[in-house]
């Protein structure tokens, strides 16, 4: 059964809350900025219910993009994806390959696990979060260099920082599946967190957005 993009956000943020895949405080990104809250999806492996739960939607949402769109095989980068998209590839019975951060200098080197990279493939790069998109590109230049072609990058969680928005501007098809706006709305409606901590995560977002 197909489920809508609301209620996908709404599973999405139960389950970030109830895994503690999102977290509040001040943590440093890699973009070298501080942020009042942090997704790390991985913290969904120790609650299989809530893994279960978004790698259903994530699957979902792949598929939809599958039967509309040629996609070979779907790729992400370490960690956190590789965690997450394996599982998905086994639903949708699709091959899956993971891009290593480094090049692997030991046994089967290089950076690609899982698989080889063919000449004209198409590949769904799939990622947890998106902030200012230069990790995305990290992961698919690896794909473009053997000759792999990017199709569609997907995401999770959009920050809206301007990661989509500087990936399309270099020619890139970006999706998310939902954004840290929606998701804290839907935390107020379940009284999942206060109205001054949503304020907080707003009014970081909007200085995000004037910069």
């Amino acid at each position: 059964m197909t489920v809508n993009k609301e209620n996908k956000t709404m599973i999405i943020a139960k389950s970030l809350i109830k895994s503690g895949a999102l977290k509040f405080g001040r943590f440093i990104l890699k973009s070298g900025i501080t942020s009042p809250y942090y997704i790390d999806l991985s913290w969904l492996l120790s609650s299989p219910e809530d893994f279960n739960q978004v790698t259903d939607v994530i699957a979902e949402e792949i598929r939809r993009i599958t039967s509309a769109r040629r996609i070979d095989k779907l790729v992400t980068i370490e960690l956190k994806g590789a965690l997450i998209l394996p599982h998905v590839a086994s639903i949708l019975k699709i091959p899956c390959l993971v891009v290593r951060k480094e090049t692997k200098v030991y046994g089967l080197t290089g950076r690609i696990v899982g698989g080889e990279v063919k000449k004209g493939e198409r590949f769904l790069f799939f990622d947890d979060v998106i902030t200012d998109g230069r990790s995305k590109i990290e992961g698919v230049k690896p794909i473009e260099k053997m000759g792999g072609i990017i199709d569609t990058i997907i995401v999770v969680v959009d920050r809206e920082q301007g990661g989509i928005e500087n990936l399309k501007s270099i020619g890139y098809r970006v999706e998310a599946i939902t954004t840290i706006s929606d998701i804290v709305d839907k935390l107020l409606e379940l009284k999942e967190i206060s109205w001054e901590r949503a304020e907080e995560i707003m009014n970081y977002i909007k200085k995000s957005e004037r910069k």
